[in-house]
């Protein structure tokens, strides 16, 4: 039996206050719960994206060690109508925009990083629909 869906990712940041901003001010995340040093965890839609501190996430503790180095990567939903509207948004908050990609099958995307190098996209469902 699979699992029914995603319902957290996480992101390992070198900076939390920067990236607390990041999230919450430029993406509009509601800000969950966060632990000094440790971790700012966010709401997004049903799931959660957990922000950590690796150097702090990879200590043992009550739960297992998390944590990577290097960027990683987030794909977040948007409506496709909405795409021209982040694009000034994220330009207005003086985010650059790495890439605007159409995708063969529907669908578009829009590529850009978080404060500590993460690739963040915004995409429409479509680039998913049928390829199951």
């Amino acid at each position: 039996m699979p699992p029914l869906e995603i319902l957290e990712t996480c992101l390992c940041v070198d900076d939390l206050t920067a990236a607390e901003k990041f999230y919450s001010e430029v993406l509009g995340l509601t800000v969950h719960s966060r632990q000094t040093g440790r971790h700012v965890f966010f709401r997004c839609g049903r799931g959660m994206l957990l922000l950590f501190n690796p150097e702090q996430s990879r200590l043992p503790g009550d739960i297992p060690a998390h944590g990577t180095h290097g960027a990683g990567h987030v794909a977040f939903s948007a409506d496709e109508a909405e795409l021209p509207a982040w694009r000034m948004h994220l330009e207005g908050h003086g985010v650059a925009i790495e890439r605007l990609h159409s995708w063969p099958g529907g669908g578009h995307s829009l590529y850009f990083r978080d404060p500590a190098g993460n690739s963040l996209e915004l995409a429409t469902p479509r680039i998913w629909e049928g390829k199951e």
